[in-house]
């Protein structure tokens, strides 16, 4: 015997559709609702480092800048670990509601994201909503004063006279200073020895000590060493000259043409954050950063502050991003 649908199932069938659009509907109005009451609790700035360090440094000051600018608390949250992987995959597994954000050294999460691929729970171009681009801390290139040089022009024909024989250290294989290094050879065409160290202290102090040659090093802690006559900065890896250090030449005044390398910190919250929550962060930033003791406490830092639209912070992650696989890639550089 066949049976054909009766009236009471097509009646059923019916009113499961119209519930079902009409949850989509009533989803479809929340995420506007929820973009205008926000921010109604705590917003947590992940900072996926140990307190003390440039990006927590940053991060207390967009915090407490940004409790007054939305009339809600922004708490510092941090959480270290994995050259700063830990705290990042924490932002990307959040919930895109933005009360979750990430104080981010976006350099540094680009080289990580690449060369520790496997065991990094993020993609730095599809797992965040990038809010914006915050600051900059530029590299300058130094050297050992009983080096012949005192120029980069100079120093990369010394180079190029010694083939293997001139040294570059680094805070560690992989760090922006080792790739930094090893983009530098491939533009000037010379081969030196890389020498890796534990952080960018012990290697400093080998430079001072002569017991290396060169090191592309942040601004911060190079300065006060070169103002003391202890290292000879030859060029800025930046597109604009230091502000502390005015005297130097950028490496494309020197002769170098294209060679920049600043360490970037930006905010970013979890991909699929509302446009209306993300425009309103960067408004509130875009207000805060034009703010003179804020750009003063950052300087002090040796950090630059900087201000991008959502939008052109997402191309610079995304420059970043390419800048660094292509150098990781090239030079066959592999993680510890």
């Amino acid at each position: 015997m066949k049976f054909r649908d009766t009236p009471v199932k097509t009646s059923r069938a019916r009113r499961v559709l119209l519930a079902t659009l009409a949850s989509v509907a009533v989803f479809g109005a929340a995420a506007p609702a929820m973009a205008q009451d926000y921010p109604n609790k705590v917003i947590k700035l992940i900072v996926p480092y140990p307190p003390g360090g440039a990006t927590d440094v940053i991060g207390r000051v967009m915090a407490q800048k940004l409790s007054v600018a939305l009339n809600q608390q922004v708490i510092v949250d941090n959480r270290a670990g994995a050259a700063g992987s830990i705290g990042a995959a924490v932002v990307a597994a959040a919930p895109p509601d933005g009360y979750t954000l990430l104080m981010g050294a976006m350099t540094s999460h680009a080289i990580s994201a690449v060369l520790y691929k496997k065991q990094v729970n993020f993609d730095m171009n599809k797992s965040f909503a990038p809010v914006a681009i915050v600051g900059t801390v530029p590299l300058v290139f130094v050297v050992n004063p009983s080096i012949k040089a005192t120029t980069l022009a100079e120093f990369i024909a010394l180079a190029k006279s010694k083939p293997g024989m001139l040294s570059f250290a680094s805070a560690g294989n992989g760090s922006p200073q080792h790739l930094a290094g090893e983009m530098f050879q491939r533009m000037a065409g010379v081969h030196m020895l890389h020498v890796p160290y534990k952080g960018s202290g012990p290697a400093m102090t080998d430079l001072i000590g002569g017991q290396v040659d060169s090191m592309i090093e942040t601004a911060p802690a190079a300065q006060a060493h070169v103002k003391a006559g202890k290292l000879r900065a030859i060029a800025a890896a930046s597109a604009q000259r230091v502000p502390t250090l005015p005297d130097v030449p950028t490496a494309t005044e020197a002769g170098l043409k294209g060679f920049e390398v600043s360490s970037m910190f930006g905010i970013a919250a979890p991909a699929g954050t509302p446009a209306s929550i993300v425009s309103k962060l960067n408004l509130a930033l875009k207000s805060i950063l034009s703010m003179q003791d804020v750009k003063d406490s950052l300087l002090a830092q040796g950090v630059i502050a900087s201000y991008t639209t959502p939008e052109d912070a997402a191309v610079a992650l995304q420059n970043e991003s390419a800048k660094w696989t292509k150098v990781i890639l090239e030079g066959n550089i592999k993680p510890e």
